[in-house]
């Protein structure tokens, strides 16, 4: 297909086919059939799948645009001012179908009939404010509102940066509707789907952008950025099928399920999804290279042509399958106490056997960890290959920090945490003081400096984010040592002291934000005091010990405030699970300021260990550069003191020699 034709029909192809796809899939599944006690009519019964997918596709548009910009195109000239622009056009048309998507949600789950009245609009305001699927729809309509305005204004590096990242997260309370809240594995169910459409919106949006982009590029230029999507999509693709899979397990409940409607969609969007996988390879490794001739560029074209095809299709079964039933209801939470609070049976006893064995993964971290594997992995194995060496103790520690991650998020303390406040306070020292420990000494900055490739076209990859990031003002800010010290024991009684700690038990994105929390500012404290990156400014070793005394203070007198505490923090929570075995919620609680007492305190004294041996080592380095320099110049400064001395001597000779005349 011509590429300026195929810039005007790329978005038509792509939402018809999603269109027919979904309308498709619902006669299919059933979605769209007359609900047995309630039905809101025809109309929304199609039209609110329908208006869903316009959501999809228009979240895709702004957010994938601004990625690409972001990681392929040069501020300032014109493919980035159009990117920003596709971007306004997507959050407008987001702000609007998720509007609609909200009201119809409305009628659907109230069955209402619309009217003029004043009761009507009463309870579409209830709904919008006090329910929870109305309070995601209202916040993703005015996010969009606000993205749309801020798409436009924006047209440089930074708040681009910043009007991304929201954007992304405009996308999060869409994850919260579908099955996934009447699902006893609801937390895996959300993060499931918040991972697929994030990384499903990044490379949609992409190639969107790509194909709108096209007539104000160069073929080299075109090129170029064609291979830094593929490596985009690559990643988005990895998280797209592994998230996908993960949800649809959730709701296939079996193998044996996989015939019934529900799988059979389950697998054509499987089967679309691995084809743009296999045209996505294609091209990056056949079709982009030959795209300096002509026949090879309409090649290209007509492959991209294909995958908004196969798109459509995946983003048409995707909105069919949120309204088609599962062959089997998921069993429903709040049969038990700890059903209805955590959404999960009551675990067994905890034993030594269960340290092991007891595993509840978590899609997030476990995604975050792999792929810190890959690619500190890969710079390695790239400064091997051109001959630069990286010391092993520093890929040895850095992997080692990664496993810790996953084992407490993954493993038991992450199975028993809702329910023992010693674990919950197990996995807090670890991801605040252990494991930071170990991935500050792998230096990932510095191997990234080393092992990115520079571009030097106006573009920014990923060595050039680091490097401002670890550069920019705010940087300098958290890395001061006071800061990363304030931070890391003022957050430590303001997380427990608030209602922080409730919001981290009861909703899995504080969960989420919990360990993030630990994690940064532990890596913040531990790196102004010890690390290898560099920082703007680190104390003088005396000044490091004192800071790290006080703070050992500070953190033993927390664990032993909480190990005097009379009553139950979040009471309602630990206090109500009905847990039969193990130590008493009160008596358990007193086990885990114990540990933030006494376990707490080991990483801390390691880290003074460190700072003592580096005291020592720049002393001799010190002293080394010293020998060197005296040993090529002389030592002037007892050059100089000989001489003053000998002036001193003569001075007092001559006033000797006065006095005897």
């Amino acid at each position: 297909m011509n590429p300026r034709l195929l810039r005007v029909a790329g978005p038509v192809i792509l939402v018809a086919v999603s269109i027919i796809a979904v309308v498709a899939g619902l006669a299919f599944g059933g979605g769209a059939a007359p609900g047995r006690l309630a039905d809101a009519g025809p109309v929304v019964r199609w039209g609110l799948p329908i208006a869903t997918v316009m959501v999809n596709l228009a979240a895709a548009t702004m957010v994938g645009s601004l990625v690409l910009a972001l990681f392929a195109l040069p501020a300032g000239e014109r493919p980035f001012e159009i990117a920003l622009d596709t971007a306004s056009i997507g959050a407008a048309l987001f702000t609007v179908a998720a509007a609609v998507t909200g009201y119809m949600t409305f009628l659907n789950v109230l069955n209402a009939t619309p009217t003029l009245d004043a009761v009507f609009g009463q309870q579409l305001g209830r709904f919008l404010v006090e329910s929870p699927p109305g309070q995601a729809w209202l916040i993703t309509t005015i996010a969009g509102a606000v993205l749309t305005v801020l798409t436009f204004a924006v047209r440089s590096w930074i708040p681009t940066l910043i009007v991304a990242i929201l954007a992304i997260a405009s996308l999060i309370p869409m994850g919260t509707q579908g099955h996934s809240g009447t699902e006893a594995s609801h937390d895996a169910a959300v993060t499931s789907l918040v991972l697929h459409i994030i990384a499903a919106a990044a490379w949609l949006g992409g190639l969107i952008l790509l194909v709108v982009v096209r007539p104000a590029m160069s073929r080299g230029q075109l090129q170029t950025t064609l291979l830094r999507y593929s490596s985009i999509a690559l990643v988005a693709f990895i998280v797209v099928a592994i998230s996908g899979t993960v949800r649809a397990s959730i709701g296939l409940l079996g193998l044996q399920n996989l015939w019934s409607a529900y799988g059979v969609l389950v697998l054509v969007k499987v089967v679309a999804l691995v084809a743009m996988g296999v045209l996505g390879a294609w091209y990056r490794g056949r079709l982009i290279s030959r795209m300096a001739d002509e026949p090879g560029s309409a090649r290209f074209w007509g492959v991209i042509s294909l995958e908004l095809v196969f798109m459509g299709i995946a983003s048409g079964v995707a909105a069919a399958l949120a309204r088609t039933p599962p062959p089997a209801e998921a069993p429903l939470v709040g049969t038990t106490p700890a059903e209805v609070l955590t959404g999960a049976p009551l675990p067994p006893e905890l034993t030594l056997e269960r340290w092991f064995t007891a595993w509840n993964v978590d899609l997030l971290w476990t995604l975050i960890v792999a792929f810190g594997l890959f690619f500190y992995l890969a710079g390695v194995w790239r400064l091997l290959r051109r001959g630069d060496g990286w010391p092993i103790h520093r890929t040895v520690l850095w992997c080692l920090g990664l496993f810790g991650v996953f084992w407490v998020t993954s493993g038991p303390i992450n199975v028993y945490q809702d329910y023992l406040f010693s674990m919950h306070m197990i996995g807090h020292m670890l991801l605040s003081m252990a494991i930071p420990l170990m991935l500050v000494f792998g230096a990932p900055v510095s191997l990234a400096a080393r092992a990115i490739r520079k571009r030097d076209d106006g573009t920014r990859g990923g060595r050039e984010w680091i490097l401002w990031a670890v550069h920019n003002p705010v940087a300098k800010v958290l890395t001061n040592p006071y800061v990363a010290a304030g931070l890391f024991i003022g957050s430590l009684w303001a997380f427990y002291y608030t209602d922080l700690f409730r919001w981290s038990l009861y909703d899995h994105v504080g969960h989420i934000w919990m360990v993030a929390h630990f994690l940064v500012t532990g890596y913040l404290f531990v790196l102004s005091l010890v690390g290898t990156d560099p920082v703007p400014f680190r104390l003088p070793y005396p000044m490091r010990l004192l800071v790290l005394i006080a703070i050992m203070a500070m953190h033993a007198f927390f664990g032993i405030a909480i190990m005097m505490n009379s009553g139950l923090m979040v009471s309602e929570w630990f206090g109500a699970m009905g847990r039969t075995w193990g130590a008493t919620p009160l008596d358990d609680q007193y086990v885990g300021g114990g540990v933030a007492w006494s376990v707490g305190e080991i990483p801390t004294l390691i880290l003074a260990i460190t700072v003592a041996i580096q005291w020592s080592r720049s002393d001799e380095r010190q002293q080394k550069r010293r020998d060197r320099h005296v040993d090529r110049v002389g030592d002037l400064e007892l050059d100089a003191y000989n001489e003053e001395l000998a002036r001193l001597a003569a001075r007092d000779a001559r006033v000797a020699a006065r006095g005897g005349s």
